[in-house]
């Protein structure tokens, strides 16, 4: 009960309020929400991404291990997404939203709080969690793109959309100027900092406004179910698999496995609206994913304690 209070008064209940700040604003004002997505997808995600990347310092051996980690727990997210897509008989445009449901995953606003609630004595789990906060951005805008625009467009068309994207061009800058540890001038630095730390608002708020159009009994349809549970459920028994078939253990299995059961990522509600597709039952896969996730987070937290703390 203390881990679920905690997890829902510090995290959730703060994503939640901003959700009912877009319904109340999108019922009032009627944004236009196509707008709202592009400032997103061309100036608050690409500027948090680069950032996020410019400031991480990793360590070569943990990220050995977590790179391991990812590349079999999300090959394996992606298969099992791509199997059940096909079990439920659902469309090309269904299928895409219902596969990055599974796959991508809400690290950021919400994992870093939580690792950083967890992990308070041991740094390294929260330097864990940063790892994954880059690796799901890169599945984020290579994958969950792909899967989107593939719904509508040729393989041509897709190629040269994915190079469109600000957020391709921020990874590789992030990436460099890390490694070649370059500082950023303080008048260019000051805005992309204010403008990272409107990015987790400015998404939520659009999401909102995106659900003040949903009806929210619609949210109760089979494919919401099976992709929460998927998500939510399926996803750390798999991560557990793969700890275990590793040897991962300590405060590193630890931080993995919280790592797998967090809720889908609002990136992947964001990006269904930036191009039109399913965006309605994107956002509201995220939103029931969030809710739900205090219940199932609060019990992989504590899985995670007995197992390997």
């Amino acid at each position: 009960m203390i881990y679920l209070s905690m997890i829902f008064f510090q995290i959730v209940a703060p994503i939640l309020v901003l959700l009912v700040i877009g319904v109340g604003l999108q019922k009032k004002f009627t944004f236009n929400l196509k707008a709202m997505s592009q400032l997103l997808t061309y100036c608050f995600m690409p500027i948090a991404v680069f950032l996020n990347i410019y400031e991480t310092s990793i360590q070569l051996s943990v990220l050995g291990q977590v790179a391991l980690f990812i590349t079999i727990f999300i090959g394996s997210q992606m298969v099992l997404s791509h199997y059940i897509a096909k079990l439920l008989g659902l469309e090309r445009s269904e299928t895409a939203v219902f596969k990055n449901s599974v796959v991508l995953i809400n690290s950021g606003n919400y994992g870093i709080p939580v690792a950083q609630m967890v992990f308070a004595t041991q740094p390294i789990g929260v330097a864990i969690q940063v790892i994954l906060v880059i690796f799901q951005n890169m599945t984020t805008y290579t994958y969950g793109l792909y899967n989107l625009i593939s719904a509508t467009k040729s393989g041509k068309e897709i190629f040269r959309d994915f190079l469109k994207m600000p957020i391709v061009h921020a990874l590789i800058l992030g990436v460099l100027l890390n490694v070649f540890n370059v500082e950023i001038p303080q008048p260019f630095r000051i805005p992309l900092d204010h403008i990272s730390d409107g990015f987790v608002a400015m998404a939520l708020i659009t999401l909102g406004a995106q659900l003040a159009q949903i009806e929210l009994r619609t949210m109760l349809n089979k494919t919401i179910l099976i992709s929460c549970f998927t998500r939510l459920i399926i996803g750390p028994a798999m991560a557990l698999g793969a700890i275990y078939l590793l040897g991962i253990d300590g405060v590193v299995a630890q931080s993995l496995l919280i790592a797998s059961s967090f809720p889908t990522s609002r990136n992947s509600s964001s990006l269904a609206l930036e191009y039109d597709i399913e965006s309605n039952t994107a956002a509201q896969t995220v939103l029931f994913s969030t809710i739900v996730s205090c219940l199932t987070v609060t019990f992989v937290i504590y899985l995670s304690t007995v197992l390997f703390g």
